[in-house]
């Protein structure tokens, strides 16, 4: 299990490291003002906030997906498939957290998020990559899962609170579903697609951010990481050309978001 985990770990951090450098930056940056900030005692907002058995709020937040993708070489008439590029979505969600203990608390964050990955096929010749496929559309991205309603659970850990301001760090699970998504096998006579992600996929998210108590609400700005634990790609390709699904073994989804909680 703990070769598992870690292994998951280094495949994030493999593909998104140039982005979680920067998130550990601002994480030290946030870290060294709070060391600072905590030198000098200053009035205290929402004292009994962190009393509350449960509260609720909402939260915002962008968002970059990416997708891992393994290719099958040994497939007939094969296509290198890559992502194009990374796009900017954005999400919605619904806080519910249940206070557990001094440090620990259990939270739902029911939501929808939105984003886009386009993924072109190129021709495979001698060992390199050439031109885009010429078959049919091909040479148009294709877009895969647009909307997608989220249901994660977390467990969130809070250090001792400075001040008006108390980092923590947050890890769970997330079932996505994702609503643009057909039936296994179905495709649109009219349409582009010649690769379907499955519908729904888990999961495994961390990350970290800093409570700041306000007047009269508590704002938390967060960013988290989060890698899918399944293979997305949906066997059935499109009957007409298979190769496109064939050409593609296994792809696994990656996440990064930056949200901000109004709790």
């Amino acid at each position: 299990m703990k070769f598992l985990i870690a292994s998951i770990l280094f495949v994030i951090f493999g593909r998104l490291k140039s982005i979680m450098r920067k998130s550990v930056l601002i994480l030290l940056v946030l870290a060294y003002s709070l060391a600072l900030f905590g030198q000098v005692e200053r009035p205290r907002n929402l004292t009994a906030f962190d009393l509350k058995r449960i509260h609720f709020g909402f939260t915002v937040g962008l968002n970059v997906m990416d997708v891992g993708i393994t290719r099958n070489y040994e497939a007939p008439n094969f296509l290198y498939a890559d992502l194009s590029k990374l796009l900017p979505g954005f999400q919605v969600s619904i806080v519910s957290d249940l206070r557990l203990n001094e440090n620990w608390n259990l939270r739902f964050l029911p939501g929808i998020s939105f984003g886009s990955r386009e993924i072109y096929f190129y021709e495979y010749l001698d060992g390199e990559v050439g031109g885009i496929a010429t078959v049919g559309d091909a040479a148009n991205p294709v877009p895969l899962g647009p909307s997608f309603l989220d249901f994660p659970l977390h467990f969130k850990y809070r250090s001792l609170r400075v001040n008006n301001y108390r980092p923590y760090l947050v890890g769970g699970l997330n079932f996505r579903y994702d609503m643009s998504a057909k039936k296994s096998g179905k495709y649109d006579s009219e349409s582009n697609e010649y690769v379907k992600f499955r519908r729904g996929d888990i999961y495994l998210e961390f990350g970290f951010g800093i409570d700041t108590y306000l007047r009269y609400f508590k704002f938390a700005p967060e960013i988290k990481a989060a890698v899918g634990l399944f293979n997305m790609i949906d066997p059935y390709g499109r009957v007409e050309h298979p190769e496109f699904a064939n050409s593609i073994s296994h792809a696994r989804a990656y996440l990064i978001m930056l949200n901000f909680h109004f709790e």
